[in-house]
């Protein structure tokens, strides 16, 4: 009976232990799945990032070849060729109704300044000759008014004022034009030049507290730390 009972509690201490061993071993195979699982995950998510970064280089790639890079040269010399033009080839659309309008009203007004200048040109010199059959200076007045009537010194003098005055504004007319040609053709080519540069107003002043190596002692120095982000 002793010898009996001895080997029963063998036996159930045998089978215990091996219960105990198979659990330890379900644990450990869960622990290592689990651990596999999230080794697979990291690697599946390193894939992905690896996968959408060289996908999306390309893309980055493509819209900077995509993006219009005009040439400041070319469009200066579309502009010399012809007013307005560089602006078009610089995607400046708006631009163009500014620059007609300048050379239109500028040219009209020249026209309209010389126009005058050689009436009044014209009458100046018929009154200060002796020639009774040139009387261009009494188109200025209504046909009722008599030649014998007007004061020939004052209307002499008025009429050289209003000759010069006319002459002045014409020139300034005509310089007018010429600024504007020239105005034209460098803003194409400075529109052209900096079509890409960065003009957004993020300028920004970033302070907070920071700490700072101190060379002299073993502890760091804290102090006030301030970045310009622009």
């Amino acid at each position: 009976m002793t010898s009996r009972r001895l080997t029963s509690q063998i036996l159930a201490h045998a089978t215990a232990l091996m219960v105990c061993a198979l659990v330890a071993l379900g644990a450990h195979a869960q622990d290592y799945s689990i651990i596999e699982h999230s080794r697979d995950t990291v690697l599946l998510n390193d894939s992905t990032a690896l996968l959408s970064g060289t996908v999306a280089k390309p893309s980055k790639d493509i819209d900077q070849t995509l993006k219009f890079n005009p040439n400041p040269m070319r469009a200066m010399w579309l502009s010399a060729l012809c007013p307005g033009l560089g602006q078009i080839y610089n995607r400046r659309y708006w631009k163009l109704p500014i620059v007609i309008g300048a050379f239109v009203g500028l040219t009209y007004g020249t026209a309209w300044n010389n126009r005058m200048l050689n009436d009044y040109s014209r009458a100046y010199r018929d009154i200060s000759d002796n020639d009774p059959n040139t009387r261009s200076y009494m188109d200025f007045y209504p046909p009722t008014v008599k030649e014998s009537d007007l004061d020939k010194t004052w209307l002499t003098n008025t009429l050289k004022n209003r000759k010069d005055y006319y002459r002045r504004y014409r020139d300034i007319c005509i310089i007018g034009i010429a600024a504007v040609y020239l105005l034209n053709v460098v803003d194409a080519y400075v529109d052209a030049s900096m079509m890409h540069f960065d003009v957004s107003p993020d300028l920004s002043l970033q302070w907070g507290p920071a700490v700072i190596d101190n060379r002299n002692s073993q502890l760091p120095a804290v102090g006030l730390g301030c970045a310009v982000k622009f």
